[in-house]
């Protein structure tokens, strides 16, 4: 099975913690070049100076706040004039939990242009030399409420669906180019996100946090939540050119708890 990437550069979204930093870690350590985009510099410097280089790679950084599309599209801008991208990961951070009657306008708005916007923007921008280079990834981090919706995250649900249904809808038109597009579908995962919702949740609830910890890993097949890196090697699987053929799906990486087949 080939997973090698060495030659190939990809563009990591949101790489400085989480998924996304583990992602850029795998990445590099089949051989990639990575280029980590995150709104923070100074986690940039030390998440890029943290990543495997076994082949001699070239890891960079720019500083992308993602709550601005026209400064987003000015670093991908910047990219390709000197670059040639082979692999582009979409990770953002998720809006805030909520229920949907209680959201207002601005929060779909908002959470529209941090995700879909966004990943459309990057992907344009990098499909051109991944057309020339014949050779294109194109992956989405997105949630399991692609599949089920997840209660009292109603605008997160809500974009998320529009990115699943924008990456299906891309992938029809571009594989025959050799550019698959795919999402992944994290679920339960160990990150600064599933802590932050954990609180959230057990404060409202008037519950202990380790309890509702121990409440939701109950609901899990394999009794546990995922780590970071166990999403980032199906990122990385899809990423390579074993993956040549998947194209247009969106795999959960749940520990089987998604009640969909």
């Amino acid at each position: 099975m080939n997973l090698s990437l060495k030659g190939k550069t990809a563009v990591v979204c949101g790489s400085t913690q989480g998924i996304g930093l583990a992602t850029a870690k795998e990445l590099a350590q089949n051989g990639a070049n990575c280029i980590l985009l995150a709104r923070n510099e100074e986690s940039l410097s030390n998440a890029t100076r943290s990543l495997p280089n076994l082949f001699n790679q070239e890891h960079r950084y720019f500083v992308a706040d993602f709550s601005d599309t026209a400064q987003v599209k000015q670093v991908i801008a910047a990219i390709i004039r000197t670059t040639k991208v082979h692999i582009l990961i979409n990770n953002t951070g998720g809006p805030a939990a909520g229920q949907i009657m209680d959201a207002g306008e601005s929060s779909f708005l908002q959470a529209y242009n941090q995700h879909l916007i966004n990943n459309h923007n990057l992907a344009q921008a990098v499909i051109p030399s991944m057309k020339e280079e014949g050779y294109g990834r194109i992956i989405n981090i997105i949630s399991t409420s692609v599949r089920i919706p997840i209660d009292n995250l109603g605008v997160s649900n809500t974009t998320r669906a529009a990115v699943a249904s924008w990456a299906k809808t891309l992938s029809n038109e571009v594989g025959q180019f050799n550019i698959t597009v795919n999402s992944v579908l994290p679920g339960l995962t160990e990150t600064q996100r599933l802590d932050s919702l954990i609180e959230t949740n057990a404060e409202r609830a008037g519950i202990d946090k380790a309890e509702l910890s121990k409440s939701m890993e109950a609901t899990i097949p394999m009794k546990r939540f995922g780590k970071a890196e166990e999403i980032a090697a199906v990122v990385a699987f899809l990423a390579s050119p074993a993956a040549s053929y998947v194209n247009g799906v969106s795999i959960p990486v749940d520990g089987g708890k998604t009640g969909a087949i």
